[in-house]
């Protein structure tokens, strides 16, 4: 499936024509081989959500096929360094992460920081920026959809939600997106729930939509929903169908389904 790969990133269907991108910016829990796996004494703890949001990777995989969309993979753990946080922030590379000490991240030397940003987050990054700027050449605003997953439990509380959807001021994909999965009276649908998109603003979609004014949203489906392959099929079938139900030009819902 994947048709272009470095270090950094992946790219699936980089040739598609669809204005469709999808980002996974936590697909990965890769640990280069130098980091000793950070210093943690036990290495099991990067299979947990704290390394990477489980399940994402294969439901955008599915996804992509399914819809024909072009989608780009960070190939790097977020406790190596966060790809969806500014670098300049702490967070960016936790000392602590849902109570984990991460030994490596301590005291960092700037020099340490800035070679993480420079082999993994900039070519990322940079990589969807090329993306984008390929597919303006063929449509006039690209619709960015930003996959990530969340834990079922935080801090002791059970989050209801099968699936979230995440914005900020630009309503072009949450709105009918929202609407879409809400006319399935299964689902638990979040909005802006577990996390807003308002406070913290990711790095991702503030850069890539906010700033070039490009339809975005992020979309967080739960974890324990789709940890094995039958669940990533079904939500990636699930997400399928609501993406096709976007107006390609606009990204609102199209006319014969508002």
């Amino acid at each position: 499936m994947t048709d272009s790969t470095t270090s950094a990133f992946d790219i699936q269907n980089p040739e598609s024509d669809s204005p469709l991108l999808l980002l996974v910016d936590h697909a990965s829990r890769h640990i280069p081989p130098e980091y000793d796996n950070l210093g943690l004494a036990d290495p099991a703890v990067l299979h947990r959500h704290i390394a990477w949001d489980i399940g994402i990777e294969d439901v955008t995989r599915r996804l992509s096929e399914k819809i024909g969309a072009t989608a780009i993979y960070a190939r790097f753990s977020r406790l190596l360094l966060d790809a969806n946080r500014y670098p300049d922030d702490p967070a960016s590379t936790p000392v602590i992460s849902d109570g984990v000490e991460i030994p490596a991240n301590r005291d960092m030397p700037e020099a340490e920081r800035k070679r993480r940003v420079d082999s993994w987050f900039t070519p990322y990054q940079g990589a969807i920026t090329g993306l984008i700027d390929r597919k303006l050449e063929h449509h006039a605003a690209p619709l960015l959809v930003s996959m990530h997953s969340f834990t079922p439990v935080m801090n002791e509380f059970e989050r209801p939600w099968h699936i979230g959807v995440l914005w900020d001021a630009d309503p072009r994909l949450a709105l009918p997106l929202l609407k879409i999965l809400r006319q399935n009276h299964s689902l638990v649908v979040g909005d802006n729930e577990p996390y807003s998109a308002r406070d913290p603003l990711g790095y991702t979609m503030n850069e890539h939509g906010m700033k070039r004014g490009l339809p975005n949203v992020a979309i967080e489906i739960r974890q324990d929903l789709i940890d094995t392959h039958q669940g990533a099929e079904k939500w990636a079938s699930i997400m399928a169908d609501a993406l096709l139900r976007l107006d390609p030009v606009t990204g609102w819902a199209k006319e014969a389904d508002a």
